[in-house]
């Protein structure tokens, strides 16, 4: 029997914490992008958290395990976290901040199409791809619905890093797929982490210096943000995701976790006065509303069918493990 937790007050404290860095994110990255190229930041922050993480296992006493092809899964996981990144990075340069984070967060509409291949016991609902249909629906009007361009931002350079932004989700997705369907299902977060905070600092650094985002003339902007990338983003809000992932039902921390894009773009408006189009937030709103239906599906039937509220019920029915 499963031991995870329903939601209480301290589990949608830390997620509404987590949305707001993992929104902020992006937003970040894109605001010291003058001063620092997005690519080299992310290889920096992923180096640091990556020490950061192996300094914590040897404190614990707990190695890398390569054993029984485990480097196998683990190096698939560090390149398409790479590319993730290498995409966000990339894409950063020709959108805006508001644009990646939804974009981005696409992740789990693909990550469902693959298990739904890979396992029987993920295979989709009509719901779901109800859902999908939406998704890709909201896709399609985003990039048409274009209603002018930015001072520093053209039409057709929006749309390329918004694909870019796309691409990068389908990498995330296929993380998870890999994550799920391999030896690193049973391996620790930490370890799962390391190899992809590894691979990307070995894979971008290269890339960005191929690329041309090698600058770095950090102002003092630009050193908070390379610290709140690396300490914050990287290292501590992953710990603490991981932490409410083996104390909380995975599934309603799924549903919470949607608040991430909205936060993106309300802070990307906020912050960097970035225009928000009447085409692209019909899309986003159908987006986000597909990627609910994908991945909250099993919390939507639980309040349909009544019975109490969600968490009142999943405390009276654990679920099985």
């Amino acid at each position: 029997m499963d031991s995870r937790k329903a939601l209480d007050g301290l589990a949608v404290s830390l997620m509404i914490i987590l949305g707001l860095t993992w929104g902020l994110q992006q937003v970040a990255l894109k605001a010291t992008a003058a001063e620092i190229a997005p690519l080299l930041q992310i290889a920096i922050r992923s180096g640091i958290s990556a020490l950061l993480v192996g300094i914590m296992m040897a404190v614990r006493g707990e190695r890398l395990s390569l054993a029984g092809g485990m480097w196998r899964p683990g190096l698939a996981v560090g390149f398409l976290f790479a590319l993730e990144y290498l995409l966000v990075g990339e894409g950063l340069r020709h959108t805006t901040a508001s644009h990646m984070v939804i974009f981005l967060y696409t992740a789990p509409v693909f990550a469902a199409i693959g298990l739904h291949l890979k396992l029987n016991s993920e295979r989709l609902k009509p719901v779901q791809w109800f859902g999908i249909a939406l998704a890709f629906g909201g896709i399609v009007v985003s990039f048409c619905g274009r209603g002018g361009h930015t001072a520093a931002l053209s039409v057709a350079g929006i749309i390329w890093g918004d694909f870019l932004g796309l691409a990068a989700g389908m990498a995330w997705g296929m993380t998870t797929v890999v994550i799920r369907t391999s030896r690193l299902s049973a391996c620790s977060a930490t370890q799962t982490l390391l190899f992809q905070l590894l691979g990307a600092f070995i894979l971008l650094l290269p890339a960005a210096a191929g690329l041309g985002q090698t600058y770095f003339n950090p102002t003092r902007l630009g050193w908070a943000c390379l610290i709140f990338q690396a300490l914050i983003v990287s290292f501590a809000s992953f710990l603490v995701w991981f932490w409410l992932l083996r104390h909380y039902v995975a599934s309603r921390l799924g549903v919470l976790s949607f608040m991430t894009p909205l936060f993106g773009v309300a802070l990307g408006a906020w912050l960097l006065n970035e225009p928000l189009e009447r085409g692209f937030l019909a899309g986003a709103l159908l987006v986000l509303t597909g990627i609910v239906l994908v991945s909250g599906h099993g919390w939507l039937r639980q309040l349909g069918n009544g019975g109490g509220s969600p968490v009142q019920k999943q405390a009276r029915e654990p679920e099985p493990s």
